[in-house]
């Protein structure tokens, strides 16, 4: 069986450091296949809260990939924001950076930040042409029979939870997603765990969303989420902290 944490949100910055001792005992009793952190490590994208989420995520000890999210771009410097808004992101990527290799698992990025957008709330989320075109081309290289699940920060549709990602273009490439073959995608940005289906005509996924380790809980405690992986399957399981574990929904 393949296990993976699914981890969003820590917000260096206004981390909750109980929380992350928390995930730190998981991680080191149980020795996780790889951990998918979808996005918003830092709060303000300052180079001391990088450097410490890098610090973090290197004392873990397992495979990490890391998705981008809205407030790991810098938001008071325009300049950086709009000349080399992942510049820190990029450096973080570096120092953690390591083979992500999971036998018949594939995890596919999906861009869902902007630099710019014509609304005022730039935190929401958006799924351009290009990041959308990168991402189908990516599921198209995934040997055949690899369960493909993306990974993005934003939730590509509302799910119903208390924050929101009202993301553009996510509709289109929600569908396009399921089109294409790939059987759940993994976000993050509401602070809330979520587990929906999804189905078209074109066929059905998961729509999974992980919590927070952060000071800034919605509904929920910090938490996050174990998927179980077996035979073609799958399950997840949303564990938080100082609440028993949730009951298994299947999928696959």
């Amino acid at each position: 069986m393949i296990r993976l944490f699914h981890v969003s949100d820590v917000h260096f910055g206004a981390e909750d450091k109980a929380a992350l001792a928390w995930f730190g005992e998981a991680v080191s009793v149980e020795q996780p296949d790889a951990i998918v952190m979808t996005g918003d490590l830092t709060m303000r994208a300052r180079t001391a809260e990088f450097e410490a989420a890098a610090e973090w995520l290197e004392s873990l000890g397992r495979p990490v990939t890391v998705e981008v999210g809205n407030h790991d771009l810098p938001l008071y410097n325009l300049f950086a924001r709009f000349v080399r808004p992942y510049k820190r992101y990029r450096r973080l990527e570096r120092m953690i950076e390591r083979p992500l290799e999971i036998e018949g698992v594939a995890i596919v990025p999906l861009k869902t930040t902007a630099r710019f957008q014509f609304r005022w709330d730039w935190s929401k989320g958006h799924v351009g042409d290009k990041a959308l075109s990168r991402t189908l081309e990516l599921i198209r290289k995934v040997p055949k029979g690899d369960l493909i699940f993306i990974a993005a920060h934003h939730p590509l549709i509302d799910v119903g939870t208390k924050s929101s990602g009202e993301t553009r273009g996510g509709g289109v490439a929600l569908d396009a997603v399921v089109a294409a073959g790939a059987h759940a995608v993994l976000s993050g940005h509401v602070h809330d765990p979520f587990d929906m289906p999804y189905r078209t005509g074109s066929g059905r996924l998961r729509m999974i969303g992980a919590g927070t380790l952060s000071m800034r809980t919605r509904d929920d405690p910090p938490s996050f989420n174990e998927i179980r992986i077996g035979d073609g399957r799958f399950e997840t399981i949303a564990r938080k902290m100082g609440v028993p574990d949730e009951a298994v929904t299947e999928a696959g």
